[in-house]
């Protein structure tokens, strides 16, 4: 399942979705809005994003996982909008027979999350701000 949302997440909720009797490891990334970058005081993170294009590439994301692990299930959600230092901002969880195999999608997972997946984060400092990582 793939969530892209302006409520706050809760990894709660996401984890207890991949749980399966089958399911020897649940791997769970939870990004959050750190106070400092490069030595400067983080305000607070804008996210935007092309909603259409973003869930493709994360349906393209979770495909990938599929044919390179053996996973059962991967969820993928993240915040836009607006958020302050401490809050969630992306919540990957995904299980599998075996650990192994869950860390490593779930390191995928938000790699390639990083990389392809048109949401744009843009990182307000106490004296400017700056986008990072500009995607596809």
């Amino acid at each position: 399942m793939i969530k892209i949302t302006e409520h706050p997440l809760n990894p709660e909720d996401v984890t207890s979705t991949v749980f399966s009797n089958e399911a020897g490891a649940v791997n769970v990334f939870i990004g959050t809005v750190r106070g400092t970058t490069k030595n400067k005081k983080v305000v607070k993170l804008e996210f935007e994003t092309y909603l259409n294009m973003a869930i493709k590439e994360i349906e393209k994301i979770i495909e990938a996982a599929r044919h390179k692990w053996p996973i059962q299930h991967m969820i993928i959600h993240h915040r836009v909008g607006t958020l302050t230092v401490g809050e969630i901002a992306v919540v990957i969880a995904v299980s599998s027979g075996h650990r192994k195999e869950a860390f490593a999608a779930c390191q995928y997972a938000i790699d390639t999350l990083k990389e392809t997946v048109p949401i744009w984060k843009k990182e307000v400092f106490e004296d400017g701000e700056e986008w990072v990582s500009a995607h596809p």
